[in-house]
């Protein structure tokens, strides 16, 4: 069941390592220890886990391995969850309490606190992005740039539940969908989110023969249309609106841009760029600003400055129904510049919200009990339970 209350298809559910694969992918320390406690007895223990920063709680597929595994094993494993999945947890923290025969959990420890820290950073940044833009759709784009379709997993699940913390928070709109089908169920979809990548519009030759090819093919679905491909964000846009006038006038037409940050958006530099922005934002070019941020609101590539540019353009010929999705380089700093312009940003497609950096994805697990008997490591007591009442 996810978040939306559609149940994952079997197939689509990620449980896919069995109890035999395990060895192969655990710290060897910790087979070894099993081994060693198997030969001379066992005890019963309880694992308190942790982060050492703050995150959104996303435990659904740490617990439904383990789960798995307990059956395989034909042991009971206890999870106490100290909070409900998308809940904020502090640095330091608690986040469950994780019992039962050491034997059969010592070896577990390498692969659920995987299945645990990039989501929790990941969806604490999707969070974030939702919050700084809470009118504005999202749209997770971040597969291709996953470390494989495990990660891949993660980050989806990640997108949808920091997405329902935000519209929990502050009403924001969030993520409406991704662009995978095999994820999609998180978001409460059937299918993955697209219309076309660059290399469509290069098989075409023009901007508007992709168009034209995309809407011969798929006649019916709404259309999304890259527009940077030859530099030409608003030639190109103008012309593919005035082709397909219903679709722009029934608001079934979007326009992309993905201008990469070694060039301008069609039609500016850097002194019409602050003009831009001077006109439709005056007091986004009158903050001080680092030196990323300025960039973001009248540099190259995706800025505030192209995007009112390109709306600018669409309004003043009467397209004013046509969304403009953005993308390249949105993570929760970006949205939070774009939202002080008050950019006129209809749908954000990211694969940002990855965790950036990776020292503060780990989630780490501590023995804090040995059958009953509390006991940690020197200076990690505060992961010793004052209550043993699970949520």
């Amino acid at each position: 069941m996810n978040s939306h209350g559609k149940v994952m298809p079997a197939h689509k559910m990620w449980i896919r390592m069995n109890t035999s694969n395990i060895p192969l992918y655990t710290d060897k320390y910790f087979s070894q220890t099993r081994t060693a406690v198997a030969r001379h007895g066992d005890v019963d223990v309880t694992y308190a886990v942790f982060m050492r920063r703050p995150i959104i709680f996303t435990p659904r597929l740490m617990v439904q391995w383990i789960k798995v595994i307990s059956r395989e094993r034909k042991t009971t494993f206890k999870i106490e969850l100290l909070y409900k999945e998308g809940e904020h947890v502090g640095g330091g923290e608690p986040l469950l309490y994780l019992s039962g025969s050491l034997q059969h959990l010592v070896d577990l420890e390498t692969i659920y606190l995987q299945k645990l820290g990039p989501a929790c950073v990941a969806a604490y940044n999707a969070y974030s992005m939702c919050c700084n833009l809470p009118t504005v759709e999202f749209l997770a784009m971040d597969a291709r740039h996953c470390a494989g379709m495990e990660m891949a997993e993660l980050m989806a699940y990640a997108a949808s539940v920091g997405s329902q913390a935000a519209k929990r928070d502050c009403g924001a709109v969030g993520f409406i969908g991704n662009a995978t089908d095999a994820t999609a169920h998180y978001f409460g979809n059937d299918k993955g989110m697209g219309t076309m990548p660059h290399a469509l519009i290069g098989y075409c030759g023009s901007t508007l023969r992709a168009a034209e090819v995309f809407h011969n093919t798929f006649p019916d679905s709404h259309m999304t249309v890259l527009v940077d491909y030859f530099g030409h964000e608003i030639t190109d846009s103008l012309a593919v609106c005035r082709r397909f006038r219903e679709l722009a006038k029934n608001g079934n037409l979007a326009v992309r841009i993905d201008t990469h940050g070694g060039r301008f958006v069609e039609g500016l530099d850097t002194e019409k760029s602050y003009a831009v922005l001077d006109n439709f934002a005056p007091d986004a070019v009158r903050q001080y600003r680092t030196e990323n941020e300025l960039r973001w609101l009248v540099g190259t590539g995706v800025t505030a400055a192209a995007i009112y540019h390109l709306r600018d353009s669409l309004d003043k010929e009467g397209f004013n129904k046509v969304r403009i999705v953005v993308s390249s380089g949105f993570d929760p700093e970006k949205c939070k510049v774009m939202a002080s312009a008050n950019a006129p940003i209809d749908v954000v497609g990211t694969g940002s919200f990855l965790p950036q950096k990776w020292d503060e994805t780990y989630a780490t697990a501590d023995v804090v009990e040995y059958d009953g008997k509390s006991m940690v490591k020197r200076g990690r007591e505060f992961l010793i339970r004052k209550s043993k009442n699970p949520i």
